[in-house]
């Protein structure tokens, strides 16, 4: 098997579970890093345990690499897809069909250069082969180091990364973006110029969760009136149970409450301002709830359904 296909599909089985983010970069690093050796390097350096010596290869990547080159499925990737939850089989039909032609892109999503597991490229190459037309790419702001969120100077470099991708993957787009947090006082973690220059403004709350409804309802009404805002991200910010059976390795510990805010008022200011509201797809936040995404819809609200990603 090659060692790089080895490398790659362990990653993407580790993101589809859930896994933690530097696990799956650490099996998309060592991908990079065997890719650009010659194979004749390559094996040298393996028949002689020197694998290690190369930047970003532990032991386990190690042994994926020797025991690919060795010609069998490696172990480690074996157990992975063994463990692995059935895709989909076979295409779409009748109604879900007709749904899904319908997704012509993904408005939230992350890359390595936040908290993501893949590059830009890898990403808008996924989505190109979705049949997907556009990508907003969506990094986190600077407010949230825990997910390493971009100052304004990262964020300008990521801009003329994504300008330069264009020109190679045209007529896919990838546009440009950001998931700015929502400070408590309804100001939004980014710089004004910065923000009027994007294709899309996702706008979510991150912190102080837990603030009285009233608060919490001024802070959101505040950020979603904001002229740079397009979308209201993840509107509850809350987190579901764990759900083992069906979702090994998501991230969802013993889930997080929805935060509390007149979904009434906040719902209209969206519709008012022309903000749309986020139908968050991943499998741990699925966020709005249906009720509160009805409550959205009757007050004239528009949807952006995106996987946050």
């Amino acid at each position: 098997m090659d060692p790089v296909q080895a490398l790659e599909r362990i990653a993407y089985l580790l993101e589809r579970s859930g896994a933690p983010t530097y696990r799956v970069r650490a099996f998309r690093g060592a991908a990079a890093t065997v890719g650009a050796l010659e194979p004749e390097e390559l094996r040298r350096r393996a028949n002689q345990s020197r694998l290690r010596d190369l930047p970003g290869v532990g032991a386990k990547t190690e042994e994926v690499v020797a025991q690919a080159l060795a010609g069998g499925v490696p172990e480690y990737l074996s157990r992975l897809q063994e463990d692995a939850a059935p895709e989909a089989a076979g295409p779409l039909s009748g109604r879900a069909a007709e749904i899904r032609a319908a997704l012509r892109g993904d408005c939230h999503t992350h890359s390595n250069w936040s908290d993501g597991g893949s590059p830009i490229h890898e990403m808008a190459r996924a989505a190109h082969d979705m049949g997907h037309e556009y990508m907003v790419l969506t990094d986190h702001s600077p407010r949230l180091t825990v997910a390493h969120g971009l100052s304004p100077e990262r964020l300008r470099d990521q801009l003329a990364v994504v300008a330069h991708l264009n020109e190679e993957l045209s007529p896919f787009r990838i546009l440009t973006g950001i998931e700015v947090d929502i400070l408590v006082d309804g100001g939004l973690d980014q710089e004004d110029e910065l923000l009027a220059a994007l294709d899309v403004v996702v706008a979510s709350v991150h912190s102080k969760l837990r603030m009285e409804a009233p608060e919490m309802t001024r802070r959101m009404v505040a950020a979603v009136a904001n002229p740079h805002v397009d979308i209201l991200g993840h509107c509850t910010g809350r987190l579901l149970p764990a759900a083992p059976q069906v979702t090994a390795g998501l991230r969802r510990g013993g889930g997080r409450p929805e935060s509390t805010f007149d979904a009434d008022a906040v719902f209209t200011a969206c519709a008012q301002a022309g903000t749309a509201v986020e139908i968050n797809s991943r499998p741990e936040r699925l966020d709005p709830p249906m009720r509160l995404l009805r409550q959205a819809l009757d007050a004239g609200c528009t949807v952006s359904i995106d996987t946050d990603a």
